[in-house]
């Protein structure tokens, strides 16, 4: 007879795209796991997830779900303006805590929400991973760490599409400060991705440009274009471009120049490439199998529950991908590059 799993109850607070389309069908296929309350933005938007979901009950307010006895879980699925309130408050009330990337609006808040997860070092955090080269990211450190293109000298990393290129749409949620604080279109999930890859650096400095100000009234603070000249260490130096202006702008990808070839992840198809010298052009890798790694974000942190683990992304990682998003903030605001080991 096989064991029977420790039963996990959630509240759901929030629910976009992510929750609806990955997390609760995930939920939901895990044994044991039970969806108790969820409170969306809106009235009317909580009980249409409750119902397309087989949630039991819907709550007016999040401080509501917070306030449960009757669940362990707090899964926050907000806009990052209120992670910092909301998981700070889930901890102090004895929850575990799922919550929403990016961690916070700056900082400043991610600091006080690892503060927050120290100080109930029973109870179990984790951020939502970006599912941007998650797939195979796994052996292209491995490779990456076995040398196999001897000393790395520099790098280029690329994301340009054109979400916002179209004046005539109104802004988006990432596209205002007081909602999204100093997070700028995908600069937060290639800061991690590149903390994997390449360790954090130790130096950036950024510039970046709003091109379309007025969106249908609402003034737009946040880039639509972004350029970070970047140090790692040994030396290593990084040219990185965002844009979210950018029609045909090509694959989103990083290509790492090193003594003996070239490395490159092309994040659109998960495809890794190798160049070395004489190549015509650089060619496919098989990945083996054992370094394939598909979404199993919701798995994870309920293991982790039961097991008392520590699932990562953790709040510490977390917090170095914020510090790379600060750095950025202020290198623009202040036309200088900026130390990361002074933040």
């Amino acid at each position: 007879m096989g064991s029977i799993e420790q039963v996990v109850r959630v509240g759901l607070i929030g629910a976009g795209a992510i929750a609806r389309f990955r997390h609760l069908p995930a939920l939901k296929a895990i044994e044991g796991v039970e969806l108790v309350v969820v409170c969306n933005s809106h009235a009317e938007s909580s009980a249409k997830v409750a119902a397309d979901y087989g949630i039991a009950e819907v709550a007016s307010v999040w401080r509501d779900v917070i306030g449960r006895s009757d669940i362990d879980v707090v899964w926050i699925g907000t806009t990052p303006d209120h992670h910092a309130e909301m998981t700070i408050a889930a901890l102090d009330a004895g929850k575990h805590v799922f919550c929403q990337a990016r961690m916070a609006m700056d900082l400043a808040q991610s600091r006080a929400m690892l503060a927050a997860s120290e100080r109930h070092p029973a109870q179990v955090t984790m951020l939502c991973p970006p599912p941007t080269g998650m797939k195979h990211g796994a052996y292209f450190e491995k490779l990456l760490r076995d040398g196999a293109i001897g000393k790395i000298y520099h790098f280029n990393l690329r994301a340009m599409n054109a979400q916002w290129a179209d004046a005539s749409v109104p802004a988006h949620w990432r596209q205002k400060t007081e909602v999204s604080g100093n997070n700028i279109m995908s600069v937060g999930i290639y800061g991690e991705v590149l903390g994997r890859f390449l360790g954090d650096p130790v130096s950036l400095c950024a510039q970046g440009r709003v091109f379309i100000e007025d969106r249908q009234g609402y003034t737009v603070r946040i880039p639509d274009a972004l350029q970070v000249l970047g140090e790692w260490p040994d030396r290593v130096l990084g040219t990185l471009q965002w844009s979210g202006v950018a029609r045909h702008g090509g694959n989103e990808r990083i290509e790492i120049f090193g003594s003996e070839a070239t490395l490159i992840y092309d994040f659109n198809t998960d495809e890794i490439f190798c160049g070395r010298a004489g190549d015509a052009a650089p060619s496919a890798l098989a990945v083996p199998p054992e370094f394939v790694r598909e979404w199993t974000v919701e798995q994870d942190f309920i293991r982790a529950v039961r097991d008392q683990g520590h699932p990562e992304p953790s709040f510490a990682t977390g917090l170095r991908y914020m510090k790379f998003v600060e750095a950025i903030h202020q290198s623009m605001a202040q036309s200088a590059c900026v130390n990361l080991s002074a933040l």
